[in-house]
């Protein structure tokens, strides 16, 4: 066990995660010079399309050091956007210590202060690599004086790279041999392993990818899962090399994956301690803090008879990420479907953009919303995740939302741009300090201002040099009323919002002004409409087609004419009255992408 070093490669997005973990993989010789290929740990297409790691992936590598042992180093890249933080979390756990790797042009940004307390929180032991240092906007020594300001870390071992040419990669090797330390010695030798991920195989069932702490994990085996009290027997063991490769069973410090037909998804918690049926140990490890959803929106298919289709995909992609949540819900315009929580926008964009790519199933999204404490007259406390679900006004007595603390790190020459921004959102500042030529502001901000367009609107204010990280504080009275959107009269519960007063108007309007445009025309005016309760507050009308029904009149009395349109007037007043206007999918989609802008 001496031998053995478990680790994680930590950063801010785009600052060399991957990059690296590819040429320590090139240089233990994980696969050859033609299998290789940029990113090779991100094995998604979504995720090598935007450039970003969405899922932690673990690989298991030989490494001859200059002392002449061999060492195993099992290497988890991580991924650096705040939506993903529960995933860097998980990771941390099945690790004794982590490679930082900070930018040497770009320097430190919120998440690699957010992604370094997460190390320091599960006691790791810290390298400091600085990448990219062969480009020519590098300051090395000027980052390693941030590190050392803003985060405390010593910086006088920190070791200098270019993951993209693998200068100074082979010294992080050493780095990780000679300063991390090995796990610690199993307690007992009963089975104790943590369940680290899980995802779904066609072929194999669920796989689960596990960190063995104590005792021994063998083919044949069975195995019980302490939370849920399921039992298993052992089909296979493995690693990743980063191709599968199949071993016998798996020792106290090792991390390798395992098959055992496990059909139920739901016996699979990610946390959860994984022990021997006939041997099992004292007590479960500690686990992971339950993620807690903070953007709530409905995801529908589009056509009804895909339903149950989608609820297997929503499993199968809750097994793989156990960070999203959901739980089924009904809209009298779209049917059956569920409400689903996420980590941040790009979290709901993500999951969207796999249900239609790995399960190719057509969704129909709400408006992302967040949980609201309403406490109502007679006392009782309500927790509103859906907008149309929310009482009538009489019986509230107040409405609380959730805010967040914000940390921003800008170039001082877009500074004013982002407290605009921040203003605009109903932001508190708390303080600012400045390092070099950038500053970091915390900001207190109501989180339904925050999951609707901020991070798109920071970055674009910004050209995209800002960076945020966020967590939340607790819950605020605000005044926030319920907009909807009648459509023809009718309510199109999809559509609804909670928002604050002061912004009901302008973006009732935006929203109706949208509908207008995507909403086709029929025989009949259509009216859209945003109201407050029973008061409107906007309102379009879509224009009807108009039938010429004099054209085979020539000449002749005006009577017979006026008669003729007069039936047509009668004919649009009924239609008005009993006509169903179907509002397509493309326009509920453009409607909910909406922007105050």
């Amino acid at each position: 066990m001496n031998n053995i070093r478990n680790f994680s490669i930590i950063a801010h997005i785009d600052h060399g995660k991957s990059t690296l973990a590819d040429r320590i993989i090139e240089l233990c010789g994980g696969l050859e010079k033609r299998e290789m290929k940029a990113q090779i740990l991100d094995s998604m297409d979504i995720e090598r399309e935007r450039g970003i790691t969405i899922k932690a992936q673990t690989v298991r590598l030989r490494y001859r050091a200059k002392d002449g042992n061999e060492y195993i180093l099992n290497l988890i890249d991580t991924p650096g956007h705040v939506d993903f933080a529960y995933e860097v979390s998980r990771s941390l756990t099945a690790c004794e210590g982590s490679i930082l790797v900070v930018d040497a042009s770009q320097g430190v940004e919120a998440q690699t202060l957010a992604n370094v307390y997460h190390a320091i929180d599960a006691d790791h032991e810290i390298i400091v690599v600085l990448n990219k240092v062969d480009l020519p906007a590098a300051d090395v020594d000027a980052v390693k004086r941030q590190i050392e300001e803003v985060i405390g870390l010593d910086t006088s071992d920190a070791i200098a790279i270019s993951a993209k040419s693998g200068q100074g990669v082979d010294e992080v090797l050493e780095a990780i041999v000679r300063r991390l330390p090995p796990p610690r010695l199993p307690a007992s030798d009963k089975l104790c392993a943590l369940l680290v991920d899980s995802w779904y195989d066609q072929y194999l069932g669920v796989v689960i990818l596990v960190r063995i702490f104590d005792g021994e994990l063998k083919r044949g085996m069975k195995i019980k899962m302490m939370a849920t009290g399921a039992s298993y027997v052992v089909d296979e063991a493995g690693y990743f090399l980063p191709k599968k490769t199949m071993v016998d069973g798996l020792s106290a410090g090792e991390v390798g994956f395992i098959t055992a037909s496990i059909k139920d998804i739901s016996d699979c918690q990610v946390g959860d301690t994984i022990t021997e049926e006939r041997n099992p140990c004292g007590r479960a490890l500690k686990g992971f803090k339950p993620s807690v959803p903070v953007v709530f929106c409905g995801i529908f298919p589009v056509d009804a008879s895909e339903f149950e289709r989608l609820k297997e995909s929503i499993q199968k992609l809750h097994l793989n990420d156990s960070s999203f949540s959901y739980e089924m819900e009904t809209s009298a315009a779209l049917g059956f479907g569920f409400r689903c929580g996420f980590l941040g926008l790009l979290h709901l964009e993500i999951i969207q953009e796999r249900l239609d790519r790995e399960f190719n199933l057509n969704i129909v999204t709400t408006s992302p919303s967040v949980i609201y404490h309403i406490y109502m007259t007679n006392g009782e406390v309500v927790d509103l995740h859906n907008p149309a679900e929310m009482p009538e006004f009489v019986k509230m007595e107040r409405i609380e939302e959730p805010w967040i603390k914000a940390t921003i790190i800008v170039p001082e020459s877009y500074l004013g741009a982002v407290l605009a921004l921040c203003e605009d959102k109903r932001g508190e500042q708390v303080d600012m300090q400045f390092l070099g030529d950038r500053a970091v502001v915390h900001y207190n901000l109501p989180l339904n201002e925050v999951v609707f367009d901020f991070y798109d609107r920071l970055k674009s204010s910004t050209k995209g040099y800002a960076s945020f990280d966020y967590q939340t504080t607790g819950y605020r009275e605000g005044d926030l009323v319920k907009v909807s959107i009648l459509v023809n009269g009718e309510p199109v519960d999809a559509l609804s919002m909670i928002i604050h007063r002061t912004k009901a108007e302008k973006r009732g309007r935006a929203l109706c002004v949208r509908l207008k445009d995507l909403i086709p025309r029929q025989l009949f005016k259509i009216a859209i409409q945003a109201a407050i309760g029973g008061k409107v507050i906007a309102r379009e009308t879509v224009s009807a087609f108009r039938k010429d029904v004099l054209a085979k009149c020539y000449g002749g009395d005006i009577t017979r004419k006026r008669k003729l349109l007069d039936k047509q007037k009668e004919g649009k007043k009924r239609m008005r009255q009993f006509g169903d206007v179907e509002i397509p999918q493309k326009a509920f989609i453009e409607a909910l992408k909406i922007s105050d802008e």
